[in-house]
């Protein structure tokens, strides 16, 4: 684990005990500092209940006296729309508000760092730089919001790396960032109830730019008006810019051309790879994460040729258009990550005869924005608190029939879709909405979704699943 010893005999608040909060709380603790720590719920403060050198206490009625920085879980509001009361505590006596990242970068400061944003494709791509880097021998560590909390990384050495997705809430608590490669997927409008508007939600995102070094190079998607905004307004400041497009030629950059993926940075478009070699990265939005995870990988100094067979053998991120399994003419996929009707639209997009289970806790807009693709979808089944509205959404656009379960939803997708018998049939789990009506987080709805595939199929885990995991 890497050591936080600039934290020895310090006094840190943790507020916030889920995975993150959690292992701040344990190594700083481990590094010798004192750490008072405190979540809102009884479960989250049984993460640390006992733990050597940690003691639980109510941040709100102590309040923060004596100690010398907020360490604050992501998810906790410390500007809008209200401030935390332990926020606003830390705010009144100007003591920093920061997150695990920074507590890692303060360790590892010499490190080269790979840092990832965006809307959609963050964690894919994460996972692909990941899986790039590894398999060009580098020694890298992979986390932050995606898989493990940063404080559980291991020390990767100056010659390793440290790749990072990062949330727009993250970003807001993690001022050491310095990345040496700044990759910026695409923004469409989320998380809006923390940033007050789009403008706040990009203002907050623009952060993993703010501190570039020179030398460092920032990689920005072009495929939305907001990004290409971005890379506008970071070419004029005189940023080392390689642009990427899913979708379209982009001079001096990395792209994918008629599903050709192009490196054209020295102004003569090089072919690196026929992205239909890479089945875990299907569709435009994937084509996009390609480009990403090339670019900031080729800005590292790698072989083109390395890259291109390493993104071929990428086994995919579960729970995002994860096929778990095939059941006749029938593919199943698990796309719980797809949290917001952006996302679902990636999915939607990549098949033609879906039966798609979707529902949840709806985002603003709910489904509506979908509706261009609704002719992909044989039969709708709708689950979770949001389930009566997507049905008045999609109206006739496509049938639906309303599950409330996602159990239900599975069982009644499969039957329809194997009596049907149509060759090359999805049953795809996309849900354009948060899982928290029903389920802890997305994983846990996705892994539902692929035990209940499981046991009617009678597959078991494909080989795609079974390496994903492995890796």
């Amino acid at each position: 684990m890497v050591s936080l010893d600039f934290a020895k005999d310090r006094t840190y608040a943790v507020m916030g005990l889920g995975k993150s909060g959690a292992a701040a709380a344990r190594a700083l603790a481990r590094a010798g500092a004192k750490v008072l720590a405190w979540d809102d719920t009884e479960a989250g403060r049984s993460h640390v209940t006992g733990m050597a050198g940690v003691e639980l206490v109510d941040l709100a009625a102590r309040g923060l006296a004596e100690v010398d920085a907020l360490v604050l879980s992501p998810g906790i509001p410390h500007t809008y729309p209200e401030p935390h009361p332990v926020a606003a505590d830390a705010k009144k006596r100007d003591l920093s508000i920061i997150g695990d990242v920074e507590l890692l970068l303060r360790a590892l400061p010499d490190r080269r760092v790979v840092a990832i944003t965006g809307t959609n494709g963050k964690s894919t791509t994460t996972a692909l730089i990941g899986h790039i880097l590894a398999e060009a021998g580098l020694k890298v560590e992979v986390g932050g919001n995606l898989g493990r909390p940063a404080l559980e990384f291991e020390d990767p050495g100056r010659d390793g790396v440290l790749v990072l997705e990062l949330s727009s809430y993250q970003l807001e608590i993690t001022p050491s960032l310095a990345p040496t490669v700044a990759v910026w997927l695409n923004i469409t409008p989320d998380h809006i109830e923390r940033h007050g508007n789009l403008a706040g939600y990009i203002a907050a995102k623009r952060r993993i730019f703010a501190h570039q070094l020179p030398g460092s190079v920032a990689v920005v998607g072009v495929d939305d008006e907001p990004s290409h905004e971005i890379a506008e307004k970071l070419r004029r400041d005189g940023y080392r810019l390689i642009e990427i497009s899913g979708q379209e030629q982009v001079v001096g950059g990395v792209y994918a051309d008629h599903g050709v993926l192009i490196d054209a940075r020295t102004g003569q478009p090089r072919r690196m790879l026929e992205l239909d070699r890479a089945p875990a990265l299907p569709g435009m939005h994937n084509a996009q994460n390609a480009a990403a995870a090339a670019a900031a990988c080729l800005a590292l100094g790698l072989n083109r040729d390395i890259i291109a067979a390493a993104i071929t053998g990428f086994p995919g991120l579960a729970h995002r258009q994860e096929r778990v399994a095939v059941s006749g003419a029938v593919t199943y996929v698990n796309d719980s990550k797809a949290t917001n009707a952006d996302a679902t639209a990636r999915a939607l997009a990549c098949y033609d005869t879906i039966y798609w289970i979707a529902g949840g806790r709806a985002k603003e807009g709910g489904v509506e924005p979908l509706a261009p693709l609704f002719n992909r979808v044989r039969r709708a089944y709708l689950i979770g608190e949001s389930a009566g509205t997507f049905v008045r959404q999609i109206g006739d656009a496509c049938p639906t029939v309303l599950c409330r379960t996602l159990d239900s939803a599975v069982r009644q997708a499969h039957a329809d879709a194997q009596a049907d018998g149509i060759r090359g049939a999805t049953v795809l789990l996309s849900p354009a909405a948060a899982s928290f009506d029903q389920f802890p987080n997305f994983e846990v709805r996705g892994q539902q979704f692929s035990d209940l595939v499981h046991d009617l199929t009678g597959n078991g885990d494909d080989g795609a699943s079974a390496q994903r995991r492995a890796s």
